[in-house]
């Protein structure tokens, strides 16, 4: 009979070949390769008590290993494949944006190919990964979208490739180079929508209302379509007669104001709505502001905090003001520090002096910042126009709105209760700011962008700067 230690040896001289090709090639053996090798080792069982199945399960051993060597030798070298990559460097956070690959396959053979872009994960390929055969001396197109959680400077550096051999035994992982960067910025596709709604004189659509000014300015700016709100003064009847439709002149104001956003980026913005952070929504309504206002001639400016200075830009007219604001806050992120909003205001006095329109984003959710933010945004008046933008939690609302089915249990009734009490202290929080000349917006993080704009809209009409 043969020693029960010379088939654990046979068994460990087999793996070392299969370790030294999944080291040296990241050649791997596949499932249907293992089921078949357990053919001979369910014979092999039996070798235990008769020597007489040696040479059978030999033959069987050989007859499968000429087979797996046979089948290795069908798979591809890496000069068979090249893979490119055909991607924009800018994107936008929580938008689609589509990605090229490009598989060419340069041998004779067809080949079983699943294929997995390097992506982080923050980008959220879809689909993830393909599978597909490959006809010889073809190239395949592969689409697939990114949509990023996550602001930030990102790099896909690789392209990875699973080939399976001609009868299916064996596996080859390949890697590719194929170094794309990607920024990943707030909202920038919402300047575009604005851009087209203005001219096509739509804003409404995006929850931008038409404010009438009070008083008047004399300095023209466009002709455009006449609106039921217009003043019949302003209908310019010499364009009126030449379209064929009634045309109104539109005028802008004769001074350039300013707007400086105090954004903090404490643990207070750390929440998610909609799978962005709340300090991913004061980018995407800071942006879109900025926009109106660098269009409308305006200044705009930029201070993020946290338990320090992170970034100050001072405010500055002119459309390239955008980019650097956008790379301003583009790899910015909240930080579970406590906001210091005294250095931050020292800041703003130091660098600040001509009065201007200071709109600090923030979340109140306790006495201590609530007190801060009142006695700081408080301290501007006079000099400064404060607005205050504080954002609202969904929790607390769905909880005062919460009703059980049938009777209401303690549970509900008592979160409810609580949820009351925590809106009515922030109530009065509003209140008090008010009180103070600080004007306040009340606003669901998702639901910030149009009152944003509608409230400097107001502003600018009641020429409160």
């Amino acid at each position: 009979m043969t020693p029960l230690w010379t088939y654990f040896a046979r068994l460990l001289l087999a793996l070392v070949p299969l370790a030294v090709l999944a080291s040296w090639k990241r050649i791997y053996p596949c499932r249907r390769l293992v089921y078949l090798a357990l053919g001979p080792a369910v014979v092999s069982v039996g070798m235990l008590g008769a020597d007489e199945v040696f040479w059978g399960v030999m033959a069987l051993d050989w007859l499968l290993v000429l087979a797996a060597a046979a089948d290795l030798f069908s798979l591809p070298r890496r000069a068979t494949f090249t893979v490119g990559r055909h991607a924009q460097r800018v994107a936008s956070i929580g938008k689609s944006q589509p990605v090229e690959l490009l598989l060419s396959n340069h041998s004779s053979h067809d080949y079983l190919v699943t294929l997995r872009d390097d992506v982080p994960h923050e980008l959220r390929p879809e689909p993830a990964e393909f599978t597909l055969i490959v006809v010889a001396h073809s190239r395949a197109v592969l689409d697939y979208r990114l949509n990023s959680t996550r602001r930030g400077a990102f790099v896909i550096e690789q392209v990875h490739l699973s080939i399976v051999s001609r009868w299916g035994l064996w596996r080859r992982l390949l890697r590719y180079a194929a170094t794309t960067p990607l920024h990943v910025y707030p909202d920038m596709q919402q300047l575009a929508q604005y851009a087209v709604m203005a001219r096509k004189d739509r804003l409404s659509m995006i929850g931008v209302r038409r404010t009438r000014r009070i008083g008047s300015d004399n300095e023209f700016e466009r002709l455009r379509d006449y609106a039921p709100d217009d003043n019949y003064k302003y209908i310019d009847w010499r364009s009126t007669a030449r379209r064929r439709k009634l045309t109104v002149k539109d005028f802008q104001a004769n001074q350039s104001q300013r707007l400086i956003f105090l954004i903090d980026c404490g643990r207070m913005m750390t929440n998610q709505v909609a799978e962005l952070t709340l300090l991913d929504h004061a980018f995407n309504a800071m942006l879109m502001l900025s926009y109106v206002a660098l269009v409308r001639g305006d200044s705009v400016g930029l201070l993020t905090f946290s338990d320090e200075i992170h970034t100050f830009i001072p405010p500055t007219g002119g459309l390239k003001q955008m980019n650097r604001l956008l790379h301003a806050s583009f790899d910015r992120f909240p930080r579970l520090v406590e906001s210091r909003y005294d250095e931050a205001f020292v800041y703003l006095g130091a660098h600040a002096r001509k009065r201007s329109l200071v709109i600090l984003v923030s979340n109140l959710i306790d006495e201590v910042n609530a007190q801060q933010v009142e006695k700081y945004l408080g301290s501007l008046s006079g000099h400064h126009l404060p607005l205050g933008v504080l954002l609202r939690d969904h929790q607390l609302f769905d909880a005062l709105d919460h009703r059980a089915p049938g009777a209401e249990d303690d549970a509900s009734l008592y979160r409810a209760a609580a949820a009351a009490d925590i809106l009515a202290w922030r109530r009065k929080v509003l209140s008090d700011l008010q009180l103070k000349g600080v004007l306040a917006l009340d606003v669901f993080p998702e639901q910030m962008t149009a009152p944003l704009v509608n409230r400097y809209l107001e502003i600018k009409a009641r020429h409160l700067l």
